[in-house]
């Protein structure tokens, strides 16, 4: 049995790995190309390859789900096309042991996406955004396109470059009144962190009295805020991006300031139930080789994967947003398309297990 065990768990986790090459692989692709219409005479096609290859470790947690569903495809798939499985069978192995025999290896698969997603994947993630934005950066404009914003009460800020070591590039901070009036507009160039409050190198502002306008200028001021270079490491970084324990502090920070945080939660909980997909896309994949379609070509099925892919994913992505506009807890969201994808596996694998 143990034999069995390491050739099937041996089988499904090589077509996994193949799967994620080939997806990344094609990332690398379609990122260069992506970049294209960026470069320029700092922005080179080496820095943008750079960019794009510091951005993967993202997309391997992204895609995990997809690889993991096409891989069990493959991988059951190929011992179905060689009449292994069927051996398999007759040495008294029950389905529901071969399914298990498959999970696991996804399962280790899953639990490094995971480790990569929260240790990795972050720090790899600011790195890509920084390095491009300080490439792409104008020292003559505020601004850039490719800064972020936070709003922090009555005060709005702009970022257009953020390093993981608590440094900061182009830095406007607009403060209004109660009435939505604006106050004052500052800039500074580079910003440092203090331990307990930011430091503003080359300054300019631009105070609004009603009827007049008083400029000021200084080679450094202090910003009091609550932001640390812990908080801003999660602000630069898309929601999806980020790890759930970054994930898990953003959160509190958002409530404590009375924002909103759906957005936010929903990506943790899509985090926290990878383990729960991976378990119900592998019952599907599951199901298409022991199930209605066990008679049809290797190519059928892997399309039928494929599809039933495509739908997982288009779902997830829709009652996400979903969420956020109705207003439905994003828990809910994220276990819908999970929930349905266990149904449906278990419904057309009963007959078989």
């Amino acid at each position: 049995m143990s034999i069995i065990s390491r050739y099937v768990a041996q089988q499904v986790f090589a077509a996994i790995l193949m799967v994620l090459l080939v997806l990344l692989g094609l990332e690398v692709i379609i990122g260069l190309l992506d970049q294209t219409s960026d470069l320029t005479g700092r922005y080179t096609l080496t820095a943008a390859l750079y960019y794009t290859l510091l951005t993967l470790p993202s997309h391997l947690a992204q895609f995990l789900p997809f690889a993991v569903l096409i891989g069990c495809l493959a991988g059951l798939g190929s011992l179905a096309s060689t009449s292994e499985l069927i051996v398999i069978r007759t040495a008294g192995v029950s389905v529901a042991r071969i399914l298990w025999l498959a999970l696991r290896p996804a399962l280790v698969v899953t639990l490094c996406g995971l480790l990569v997603a929260e240790f990795v994947a972050p720090q790899c993630q600011q790195i890509a955004q920084s390095y491009r934005a300080l490439l792409l950066q104008k020292k003559d404009i505020s601004i850039s396109e490719y800064g972020l914003w936070h709003r922090e009460g009555n005060r709005f800020v702009h970022f257009n470059a953020v390093k993981p070591s608590g440094e900061l590039f182009g830095v406007t901070v607009f403060t209004l009144d109660n009435e939505r009036h604006l106050q004052s507009a500052l800039f500074a160039l580079r910003a440092v962190y203090e331990g307990d409050h930011w430091i503003f190198e080359q300054v300019r502002e631009t105070r609004f009295h009603g009827d007049h306008l008083e400029h000021f200028s200084a080679p450094t001021q202090r910003w009091e805020t609550q932001l640390s270079p812990q908080l801003l490491n999660i602000l630069v970084l898309d929601p999806a991006d980020l790890s759930i324990s970054g994930l898990w502090r953003y959160v509190d920070f958002l409530r404590e300031q009375g924002s909103h945080s759906g957005e936010y939660e929903l990506a943790l909980w899509n985090k926290l139930m990878q383990p729960l997909a991976t378990v119900s896309l592998v019952l599907v994949a599951a199901s298409i080789i022991f199930g209605p379609l066990r008679q049809s070509s290797m190519g059928a099925r892997v399309f039928a994967g494929l599809m039933i892919g495509i739908v997982f994913r288009i779902s997830q992505d829709m009652l996400g947003p979903a969420s956020l506009v109705f207003g439905f807890p994003p828990a809910l969201a994220s276990l819908t398309p999970i929930g349905i994808s266990l149904l449906a596996g278990f419904l057309l694998l009963r007959r078989r297990l």
